[in-house]
């Protein structure tokens, strides 16, 4: 499905390009260089902005105190967001190896392809041109009211494009005119300042009722996730013997060294019986992790299982029934798909489930557990999705394309809501963050200073990990 829409996607970005290009031509009286943009000025949409801006005057008074308080809220979230980036680029080596990504990487077409980022979904031009669209113009147009709320002039709107490369939509802009920007009062200016991260949060919002309800509708499950095999915590001085060969008093050490000679296929332990090393904790000497003498790590079960003797696996619960109907000993046709899609008949003899009395397969599904603010949003974000479930798309290729479009929409949202309230100058939070400091201090200057070193720090950092992320690459 990938490498067919990839067809599709890269004829519909030469369309794209030529459409740009034919209405950049016609527009060229309209279009001014500004740094490395061409921007195209132009006065869409005012006319609406000055419209709500002017008749919800109590309605935005109150909403511009939300947007001021959620800014600092977005502020402090984009700063702990910048620090888990840090702290992963300076402590963890081993991570920046795997993932390969640069800290300081623009958000492009094909770009998780390139750098093969597995966590992250395709990006395609077409994905890329939607979700700038529906991200940009709705931050754009609050800034936009609001400053006309507070009768701050506005100069132009437009479109912001990248012609060096190709003439791509990039970004929506509504220019102020900065005398009179520069009138309005501190509240007035950051509740400008943060319209555009408020729309995104509620552009946020409303797309992930969206993608809930399309997952709903669009998928359904279909099998469970194979994450691991069995396995059990146990005493190292349990262990009598590994491989045939017995032993008193094993050390880790000892089980190490055996298993680097010779890899570890069976072990005999406190009268149980298992097939190799799972892990081996560094702070104890005590305990060791095997696995479970199972079927489903002799048969080499992976990917998904999707039937059991012919019954749909749609569920744990569904599982748990179906092996309930079997005995230790009962011999069943799994049927799994592995990681290419492939589906696979597997004739397996089952176990004794100690708990059920039923059969046992062995197998362990993923969990997810929420740790930190990170994770309790994470999990609070993906409750309509189980992480042990396997969920097939209703329409193959239409289901994929749109969720992942979804899914899309919602992490650049986030992202520039976040990011955007960053108290650095190119950002919207910058100057949300001096009129802050100016406010709270009173003084013009130590807001300056305070906005000027903050800057400066977080161009060090960001030129740090930079520097460390190129080491990691020798």
């Amino acid at each position: 499905m990938v490498d067919k829409f990839l067809i599709y996607d890269l004829i519909f970005l030469v369309i794209f390009v030529l459409f740009v290009s034919f209405f950049l031509y016609r527009g060229k009286k309209n279009i001014k260089k500004d740094g490395l943009l061409l921007l195209y000025r132009t006065s869409w949409g005012m006319k609406l902005i000055d419209r709500i801006g002017k008749k919800y005057p109590k309605t935005l008074r109150f909403l511009s105190f939300v947007s001021v308080g959620l800014g600092f809220v977005l502020m402090l979230g984009g700063l702990y967001l910048v620090w888990m980036i840090i702290e992963i680029y300076l402590f963890r080596p081993d991570v920046v190896r795997a993932i390969k990504v640069p800290p300081i990487t623009p958000l492009i077409p094909y770009l998780p392809k390139i750098f093969k980022i597995d966590f992250l979904p395709p990006l395609y031009v077409t994905y890329w041109i939607i979700m700038i669209a529906i991200v940009a113009i709705p931050h754009e147009f609050f800034h936009g009211i609001f400053m006309r709320k507070y009768n701050i002039k506005i100069n132009s709107t437009g479109f912001g494009f990248f012609p060096y490369f190709l003439p791509v939509f990039l970004a929506a802009f509504v220019e102020q005119d900065e005398k009179s920007m520069n009138k309005a009062s501190k509240f007035e200016q950051m509740a400008v300042l943060g319209a555009g991260t408020f729309a995104n949060v509620l552009t946020a919002i409303f797309f992930f009722f969206v993608f809930w309800m399309f997952f709903v509708t669009a998928f359904a499950p279909a099998g469970i996730v194979i994450d691991d095999y069995a396995y059990s915590f146990v005493e190292v001085s349990g262990i009598t013997i590994v491989n045939g060969i017995q032993l008193n008093n094993p050390t880790i050490n000892d089980l190490i060294k055996i298993d680097n000679e010779s890899k570890i296929t069976s072990i005999e332990a406190n009268g149980e019986s298992y097939v190799g090393i799972k892990a081996i904790f560094d702070d104890t000497d005590e305990y060791i992790v095997l696995y479970d003498d199972a079927p489903a790590i002799k048969a080499n079960l992976t990917g998904v299982i999707t039937e059991i003797n012919g019954e749909k696996i749609t569920s744990v619960d569904k599982l748990t029934l179906v092996l309930k109907k079997y005995f230790p000993g009962d011999e069943v046709t799994v049927k799994t798909i592995n990681g290419f899609g492939e589906e696979i008949s597997t004739n397996i003899i089952l176990a004794e489930n100690k708990y059920t009395g039923g059969g046992l397969i062995g197998i362990k599904y993923p969990e997810v557990t929420g740790k930190g603010v990170v994770g309790k949003t994470f999990l609070f974000l993906s409750a309509f999705k189980k992480p042990e479930i396997y969920y097939k798309p209703v329409i193959n290729g239409f289901s994929i394309f749109i969720y992942n479009l979804l899914l899309w929409i919602l992490l650049a949202s986030i992202s520039v809501a976040l990011v955007n309230m960053l108290p650095v100058g190119i950002f919207d939070g910058g100057r949300f963050f001096y009129l802050a400091v100016w406010g709270l201090t009173g003084n013009e200057k130590i807001a300056k200073k305070t906005f000027s070193w903050i800057t400066y720090f977080f161009l060090f950092l960001l030129l740090l990990i930079m520097v460390i992320w190129a080491f990691t690459l020798f």
